[in-house]
Order: structure tokens, then sequence, then C-alpha cells
């Protein structure tokens, strides 16, 4: 078999590998596995491979007794199978229902986000001072990594304004909104706050248009233009 596709029968096929090599004490082959399951030794193989390649079985040689090829032989890979449904939405509803049950949520929550903020954030040289310009792009290719398609108002030549027209977490912010959307400012102040930015993020707005949420810079205080730092000082 060349096929290297996975059609409805294979994850079946697959999952009754596992428990057979899981159930025997000993490292099975492809002969005992196609009797024992009642399918070409081919079809074993073929799966068995794809299981190897997921890791959840290793393949190891068997030393041999005699002449003849080494025999191949299979067991399952310790551990718990990584193969299983994720419920990571569920797990973020109950911390952030949970966050939001503390005094000052928000304020938890946007330190949160600035921590993680200047973490994911791009470095730059300790030497290096960004103009606002630079600084909105750098901050508009993190929130494009992140998922929130952000858009910089067009119209407005000083940037003051970001369009997020994507909300990677859109049902947990439309019902943790007070809590998430604070978490969000605080991304984009800490990666400002990180790459020593001469702009900041005031406020977020969510859900401020139909199709956008909408962020809004400003200038930062006691932080000049590199520009001006330089004319001061010829």
């Amino acid at each position: 078999m060349t096929r290297t596709d996975q059609t409805a029968d294979d994850q079946p096929r697959r999952q009754a590998l596992l428990e057979a090599l899981r159930a025997s004490a000993a490292p099975l082959g492809v002969t005992e596995l196609a009797e024992q399951l009642g399918i070409h030794p081919n079809t074993v193989r073929f799966h068995l491979d794809a299981l190897v390649t997921q890791g959840l079985v290793d393949r190891r040689l068997q030393e041999p007794t005699g002449r003849g090829r080494p025999r191949t032989l299979y067991t399952p890979h310790p551990g718990m199978d990584r193969g299983g449904r994720r419920q990571y939405q569920l797990l973020a509803k109950i911390l952030l229902g949970q966050l939001a049950t503390t005094p000052d949520a928000e304020v938890a929550a946007e330190a949160a986000g600035r921590g993680w903020g200047g973490y994911l954030v791009e470095n730059i040289p300790p030497s290096r001072q960004l103009d606002a310009p630079e600084a909105t792009q750098r901050l508009t290719a993190l929130m494009t990594d992140l998922g929130f398609a952000p858009e910089p108002d067009d119209a407005d030549a000083d940037a003051t304004r970001i369009r997020l027209r994507h909300c990677p977490f859109l049902e947990l912010a439309e019902e943790y909104s007070s809590t998430l959307c604070p978490l969000h400012l605080g991304l984009m102040r800490g990666a400002l706050t990180e790459i020593r930015a001469p702009i900041v993020a005031t406020s977020l707005e969510p859900f401020a248009e139909p199709d956008a949420c909408i962020v809004h810079l400003s200038p930062a205080r006691g932080r000049a233009h590199p520009r001006q730092r330089r004319d001061r000082s010829t």
C-alpha cells in the first residue's frame, strides 16, 4: 500500500492496533497483529507506520538469533494518548470565570497581558530607538501573529487608531469582555513598553464597530521623539 491519506476506516483500525499492543505483555510483530485482528499484513504495516509517525507506537529491531533479517517489533509508546479531544476553550472559560470574580480583575488581567506582551514582541537592540510609525508597525505585526487582523487607520496620518478586525477568542470575549479585553490591552502595552516605543496604547474599545474593536494610541509622556533628542544635542 502506498497511500498516505487517512480514510474513515483508518482511525478505528489504528485504535484497534493500539489496543492490541497495550493488551499484550510483550512486543508484537506485523504477523501477530495481522492474525489477531484478521487484516492483511500490509494494512497492519501501513497503520503501524502512521502510528509511529504520530508518536503513539515505538518500533525496534529484535536481535537475530540466527540467519535472516532481524524482526521488527512494536510496542505502545509510554504515556497518555495525545490523540484525544482537547477542551482548551472550557479551560479558558473556567479560568476567566474565576478571574472575573476576584477583586481588581481588570487590573490583574491587564498586568498579565503586559507580561506576555513584553515576552511575545520581537526585541530590538538597546541602542535602537524606534519612531512612532515603526513602533506601530511592530505592534501590528505582533497582533497579526496573534490572529487579531489589525488594521491601522489609513485616514489617520499619525496612526493613532488601530482596528482589530478579528478576535481569536471571540466567543470568550463576548462573554468575558470585562476581563479578556483588558488582557488584550495589556498585551499591547507590554509590547510597546518592551520595545521602548514613543507611543502607548491608551484604551481598547471592544466591539466599537460592527466588525472591529478599536485601539487608541497616543504619544508616550516624557519620551521625546528621537529626532527631538538629537536636535537638542546639536
